[in-house]
């Protein structure tokens, strides 16, 4: 099966990568990275894959399946369009938003998979199959990958926790303006270290004012590496706001404090008050967390078997065997229009 991994953000990376490495464990397979170069300047694995950022190279491959975790994905493209999300954000609206490019969705877990069946009936374009997030996949692989870097630093700093600050990038929701002080707090009252994570569309002046504040902390630290999966596994208790990563983080049974987060039904700790956040530090930590992280892990998704991505190439390869390959995803004018403009126009084979 020809597969395209369709990154148009930096976030893909780490999404699609378990596809990658399911499709050539399997055989029989081939992989081409689609890197949308007016986003990405950098693709971190171009050493140890096939990968082109130009759309029409992109089409002369003549996929069979697209995975994509972003919300376009250019109509004209063969292949079934397949929408893998880039996230567990539920409470964003646009998480629910049906786009019209994506031939079936596979969703995380029955939380996710309940509403986009609902979708699909009424709809009737699109189908829809649970098979977990690729991402745990990686969890699953590297579980235990970091724990002598984490005693290194707990032990450099004489600390005995790991605290991670991964806040949304997105101004109207993030906490960035007012948690500096707050941060520099915890790490004077409480025994751990902290370590700052942020999202990659973040502010670049938000970016600077953080790194200059880790330089200026002695248990801060600022790292940056596009991947927060990895200080997810390090980290003891996550701090956030409004963040599909706090979903994350309590998919792997551990607890999270957030300020101010949107989100309609809340299963951890959250502050209205910047002040309060040294005493939720103790308090986000309590029982009933416990039992709320357990319902989150049953519904959102309980997939941590390590065969997301293999079964992501059979639903493709399912679909494939009941349509066909889907030649092109026919959408209204105006989402042809966004398509050509994000990604350009293609020259049509003869």
């Amino acid at each position: 099966m020809r597969i395209l991994l369709f990154c148009e953000n930096k976030y893909a990376f780490d999404i699609l990568m378990p596809i990658q490495e399911e499709a050539l464990k399997e055989g029989n397979n081939e992989v081409l990275w689609y890197v949308h170069h007016k986003k990405i300047t950098e693709f971190p694995f171009k050493d140890e894959a096939k990968w082109c950022n130009d759309i029409q190279e992109a089409y002369d491959f003549s996929p069979e399946a697209i995975f994509c975790p972003g919300n376009i994905v250019p109509y004209y493209l063969p292949g079934v369009k397949i929408q893998v999300f880039h996230g567990y954000a539920g409470e964003k609206k646009g998480h629910w938003v049906i786009r019209h490019y994506f031939d079936t969705y596979f969703t995380q877990g029955p939380f996710f998979t309940s509403r986009f069946k609902e979708l699909a009936k009424e709809y009737g374009n699109f189908e829809v199959l649970e098979t977990g997030w690729p991402r745990q996949d990686w969890v699953k692989k590297h579980l235990n990958d970091f724990d002598e870097e984490k005693a290194r630093i707990l032990n450099k700093h004489q600390r005995s926790k790991i605290v991670l600050y991964a806040p949304t990038f997105s101004p109207s929701l993030t906490s960035l303006p007012v948690m500096k002080e707050a941060l520099v707090e915890l790490v004077e009252k409480k025994d751990v270290v902290v370590i700052i994570k942020l999202h990659p569309l973040t502010r670049q002046e938000w970016a600077d004012e953080y790194r200059e504040l880790a330089k200026s902390h002695e248990h801060i630290i600022w790292t940056e590496d596009f991947s927060v999966a990895k200080y997810q596994l390090m980290a003891d208790v996550m701090i956030s706001d409004t963040s599909s990563t706090i979903y994350e983080f309590l998919l792997k049974d551990k607890p999270v404090i957030t300020y101010r987060a949107s989100a309609k039904n809340i299963y951890w700790k959250d502050i209205n008050e910047i002040s309060e956040l040294c005493s939720a530090y103790e308090e986000g930590q309590g029982r009933e967390y416990v039992e709320l992280r357990k319902w989150v892990i049953a519904n959102y998704d309980p997939y941590n078997d390590g065969l997301v991505a293999k079964r992501m190439l059979e639903g493709a390869r399912d679909y494939i065997r009941r349509h066909g390959v889907p030649q092109r995803r026919k959408v209204n004018l105006w989402r042809k229009y966004t398509g050509i403009k994000t990604f350009g126009c293609i020259r049509k084979r003869k």
